[in-house]
């Protein structure tokens, strides 16, 4: 596992220095991988309508729901690779 978990660091920060800026689904699926990696599955209440950048990264956080630490750090890993 600490293997994984420095592949996941340095893909966390290859993220932010990737040549160009993905599209909004690709955005939203990295940012809901590195949630259920680094807090679990998503609680709270569905943002409302009136907060749509808020309910689409709910939703997509949502659907990793029940995904282990380890499977979602080696998508974000597999994710961030196949950005560069």
């Amino acid at each position: 596992m600490a293997d994984l978990e420095k592949r996941f660091e340095k893909a966390v920060a290859d993220s932010k220095k990737l040549p160009e800026k993905p599209d909004n689904a690709t955005l939203l699926q990295i940012y809901s991988l590195y949630k259920q990696a680094t807090e679990g599955d998503v609680e709270g209440k569905r943002p409302g309508f009136t907060d749509m950048v808020g309910r689409a990264k709910w939703d997509a956080w949502n659907e990793q729901k029940g995904k282990d630490a380890a499977t979602a750090m080696q998508e974000y890993v597999d994710l961030i690779a196949s950005l560069k």
